[in-house]
């Protein structure tokens, strides 16, 4: 169990194959597993059935094919420091006078509730918490857009807040349906799963380079061909 720990701590990798193989199993959170059209969903931003139909997979590459999905799926989110797969989230927003909160995760789907809390003295915990009405609040840009952008909650209270002394707590839905991401966010997915599938069908597990005479050349853990697709839907820190 010891090594256990340590695996799952040093390798994100591992972490995508202990959800690959509980989806099979059918133990995976309700958030994570959730329901749709010819069974369980996947942590994948393209479905299984696709990736095997254009590989020409059989069912018999099933948990292969389950576990590239999903560790290509975790890498291209760690890549672009963002979930993109649809899912709740909460953000909390200190009041500092200003009336405009960017989201964390987009694109936004649903704004489920909107509360004030008001910090205790102590700084240690809130208390007070009151609903903040859909009237007084918008967002920004509109549902619908089809742009890969942040999205802005906007107050428009009448009511005034001390300066620091008060928190807002945004629940939301943010992030693609399976089968319905972007088109070249699925096909970075499927390149980059593809590339593992590849190389595990090779048993090159844990080598990165390709092999030739002058000896073992390492290369990057993303093809450069991924990585020119994703950078549209990359978090950009400033």
């Amino acid at each position: 169990m010891a090594n256990l720990r340590i695996l799952r701590s040093s390798f994100p990798f591992w972490t995508a194959y202990l959800i690959s193989m509980n989806n099979e199993q059918g133990t995976m959170s309700n958030e994570q597993r959730g329901k749709r059209a010819g069974g369980d969903a996947l942590y994948s931003l393209i479905p299984l059935e696709d990736f095997k139909a254009i590989l020409s997979i059989d069912d018999r590459e099933d948990k292969i094919s389950r576990y590239c999905l999903v560790t290509a799926t975790c890498t291209i989110e760690q890549y672009c420091r963002r979930r993109l797969i649809k899912k709740r989230h909460a953000d909390f927003h200190t009041y500092t006078g200003d009336h405009f909160f960017t989201l964390r995760e987009y694109p936004l789907r649903k704004v489920l509730s909107v509360n004030s809390e008001q910090v205790a003295s102590n700084q240690r915990y809130l208390s007070n918490e009151e609903p903040v009405l859909p009237e007084f609040y918008r967002v920004v840009p509109d549902f619908g857009c089809d742009e890969d952008l942040p999205f802005s909650l906007v107050l428009q209270i009448p009511k005034h807040y001390s300066t620091n002394r008060v928190m807002f707590k945004v629940r939301y839905v943010a992030g693609y349906d399976i089968g319905k991401a972007p088109p070249d966010l699925a096909a970075a997915c499927l390149e980059l799963a593809a590339w593992n599938y590849a190389r595990y069908r090779g048993r090159r597990i844990g080598m990165t380079g390709s092999i030739r005479k002058e000896g073992e050349r390492f290369e990057m853990s993303m093809p450069e061909n991924v990585r020119v697709l994703l950078e549209p839907y990359r978090r950009k820190v400033i």
